[in-house]
């Protein structure tokens, strides 16, 4: 969304969540979060939420409440140009060269307890997808409202927008067994003609090949009526027309079996459960590209990092190049090449990426983890990256993980910043200050108070979002008011 020549965010947000079981601990645990549906959102906007301890997931945008969560999860960072390599992370390297060159596979070799590096989706946290009907044209530009330009008793006019499995089979034929009660020794022998399955008739299937088919039969025939449909749209239906509409030619194609070929290359539907997840999960991103003449060729955004193997892709990970540094969103692999520690070596790819992008970006310092659980094993071996940094949940202050250890092995939650006098140098002071979207029009939540004539009963949830994002992002960003 572009208004006054900047990408503006633009988000949702959702009330502390009651509570859901944590995908991290055992038990009956609870964790807590605070939510935002991000419809769009600038590179700058959401790197200064990281730095607040918020994280995404697809456009899902999270933060969990840390002094009430079962399992604390503080924001981690690398200093990727002072990257110190570990023994156990040179092991891993040098597994990987002696697989590629030779092709050699170490023996009792041990898979880290938590081979993928980013792995916040552990948490069972709601990601709540985006139900209301927000009524914005994303690359129409809005109305910019300032206090200085809008009396009072001016009205707003509101511009409605339109409403925008393959299986292993078996051998396909059945033989009976009540004409072929044969002994283990006449097995040898040559059979008499006319045993054995009768060619002139098909052979035997199973009853969900069978369902397959007749469901298949059903979709084609609906394909058919539909297509005949359209075709009445252009001509009237007439014998005598010597000349078929294209449209009819491909019709009676219909009818016939599909191959192989076309059943395998046949597209999923848009709406398939599995593909919609993963669309939602590893594909859909509110991040806007953004290619500064500072910034690295790629520009700025989200991206897919794949891994090849003679011609096969192993290994898939997904990171947002961010204006200080690379956050790593998530990693997916073949589990047949768990072997290699794909996320622990996708991890040190990563860091080198940075390092590599520092050299056209200065800017770029940085690469970002996710989150450190200290009471989780499978998430506390991102300590074993050095140097790191964590965030001190109430200052916002980054705080070297060194110093961290003790008081979290004393607590799971911790203020981490030692200095006693710190407070948050971006806490939310001003609320009118906060902008809203209102009716397609930007507008500080003062004037949009004025506008809704005292009748805004949502002061409690906007002042809780202003706390969470910080009086920077609240004046930046764009608080969806409906």
């Amino acid at each position: 969304m572009m208004a006054g020549g900047r990408v503006h965010s633009i988000l949702e947000y959702f009330t502390e969540d009651d509570g859901y079981k944590c995908g991290y601990c055992k038990g009956s645990s609870s964790s807590y979060s605070n939510g935002m549906w991000a419809h769009t959102m600038s590179v700058q906007d959401y790197e200064d939420l990281i730095d607040r301890g918020w994280r995404r997931s697809g456009m899902y945008v999270y933060k969990p409440t840390m002094n009430r969560t079962c399992c604390p999860q503080y924001t981690i960072r690398c200093h990727a140009l002072d990257f110190k390599l570990s023994k156990s992370s040179k092991k891993v390297l040098k597994k990987m060269a002696r697989f590629l060159s030779k092709g050699e596979v170490a023996k009792g070799t041990d898979v880290e307890p938590m081979d993928s590096h980013s792995e916040d989706a552990g948490i069972d946290h709601r990601a709540v997808p985006c139900n209301s009907e927000v009524n914005v044209d994303i690359e129409k530009p809005l109305k910019i409202v300032s206090l200085e330009e809008l009396p009072e008793s001016a009205e707003i006019q509101e511009n409605p927008q339109p409403d925008a499995a393959s299986e292993k089979g078996e051998p396909g034929q059945k033989h009976a067994s009540s004409e072929t009660n044969v002994s283990t020794g006449s097995l040898k022998c040559t059979p008499k003609p006319g045993r054995g399955a009768d060619p002139n008739k098909p052979p035997c299937r199973k009853a969900k090949v069978i369902r397959r088919e007749m469901k298949l039969t059903k979709l084609l025939q609906k394909q058919q009526q539909k297509e005949m449909a359209d075709i009445s749209q252009y001509q009237e239906p007439s014998s005598s027309n010597p000349h078929p509409h294209p449209l009819q030619h491909h019709a009676t194609q219909a009818n016939k079996p599909k191959s192989l070929e076309e059943f395998i290359s046949e597209s999923l539907t848009p709406d398939a459960a599995h593909k919609l997840e993963y669309t939602r999960f590893l594909c859909d991103s509110p991040l806007q590209a953004e290619n500064p003449t500072d910034g690295p060729p790629s520009g700025y955004g989200s991206f897919h990092q794949q891994y090849w193997l003679d011609g096969k892709i192993i290994a898939v990970g997904v990171i947002d190049i961010l204006p200080h540094c690379i956050s790593s969103v998530y990693l997916y692999y073949d589990p047949g090449y768990a072997f290699l520690s794909l996320g622990v070596y996708s991890a040190l790819r990563e860091i080198a990426f940075t390092t590599q992008l520092q050299k056209t970006a200065p800017n770029i310092r940085y690469y970002y983890m996710g989150f450190y659980i200290h009471s989780c094993p499978k998430m506390k071996y991102k300590g074993q990256y050095h140097p790191s940094d964590l965030l001190c949940p109430e200052t916002y202050a980054w705080v070297p993980i060194e110093k961290c250890w003790t008081k979290l092995d004393q607590s799971k939650y911790s203020r981490l910043n030692e200095d006693i006098n710190a407070e948050d140098e971006n806490s939310f002071r001003d609320l009118g200050r906060v902008l809203v979207l209102y009716k397609n029009a930007v507008m500080p939540y003062s004037i949009y108070q004025r506008r809704k004539k005292g009748r805004a009963d949502d002061e409690a949830a906007v002042r809780q979002y202003a706390s969470l994002v910080g009086q920077t992002c609240a004046e930046r960003m764009l608080l969806y008011r409906s």
